[in-house]
């Protein structure tokens, strides 16, 4: 059997981007006891702002390398979006939330928020997805389909609807 390196699995969201159905919804919905230990555990913004800023940082790199060592046996030189890599979901899902004081109605406001623009990548979520390439844009893609949906979520709150 062929073993991973340990940022594989970092990638892959603990192993949830491994379903194979809907990865990206599986890696989204395995990032959320990470959101429970930062938001409702811990409730310290700073440490929350830390992490998704961390999170951030290293997602080009952990994204791309793996991507490019999935693409021909670490040959190829552009590295692809495959479905397995879900780090990208597990940031755009904090950053959806990020912020946004804690509530289960709100976890799901947010979650599916996120996962509607991740999914549907209206422009300019859709021209990043095309024309950023590396681990640079399958981080990039997702960031951007959060801030919409942080965006949304802020407004739902504002008005008093959740």
């Amino acid at each position: 059997m062929h073993s991973r390196p340990w940022y594989h699995w970092l990638a892959f969201g603990g192993g949830s981007g491994l379903s194979p159905v809907l990865p990206g919804t599986m890696g989204t919905i395995a990032a959320i006891p990470l959101y429970l230990l930062l938001a409702f555990v811990l409730q310290n913004h700073v440490v929350y702002t830390l992490a998704l800023l961390g999170m951030i940082a290293v997602g080009p790199w952990l994204c791309g390398v793996t991507a490019r060592e999935m693409q021909n046996g670490g040959s190829g030189k552009r590295a692809l979006d495959p479905p397995a890599i879900v780090w990208d979901e597990w940031v755009g899902l904090l950053l959806t939330l990020w912020l946004v004081p804690f509530g289960w109605w709100t976890l799901l406001a947010g979650f599916l928020l996120f996962r509607f623009f991740d999914m549907l990548k209206p422009w300019p979520i859709s021209w990043l997805d095309k024309h950023v390439h590396g681990g640079t844009g399958i981080m990039l893609d997702d960031i951007a389909a959060a801030i919409p949906a942080l965006i949304i979520l802020r407004l739902i709150l504002w008005a008093g609807w959740l």
